[in-house]
């Protein structure tokens, strides 16, 4: 019989740069919104049980300063991995 070998196909998929890039950056931000938006959503229960009564608004204005803030970094972090990809090209 004859032999034929056939390559094996690679086990990772290579992406281009930008893509992979694009990925990472994504990745951060959803990971930094959950992380910020809790911790806000944290302090404002804290600052809702000891200063406000128990009322709901601090929570709900804590939750939106953490996802705010997370929101402005990853603006910032995709405007900057783009200026980077336009400088390589």
């Amino acid at each position: 019989m004859a032999d034929t070998s056939v390559p094996a196909p690679p086990s990772t998929v290579s992406r281009p740069v930008s893509e992979a890039l694009l990925n990472e950056k994504w990745d951060r931000c959803i990971s930094n919104m959950l992380i910020k938006s809790t911790l806000g959503l944290g302090f404002g229960v804290v600052f809702s049980v000891l200063l406000f009564r128990r009322r709901a608004f601090p929570a709900f204005i804590g939750l939106g300063f953490g996802a705010g803030r997370a929101y402005e970094e990853c603006n910032w972090s995709l405007k900057q991995a783009s200026q980077e990809l336009k400088r390589k090209a």
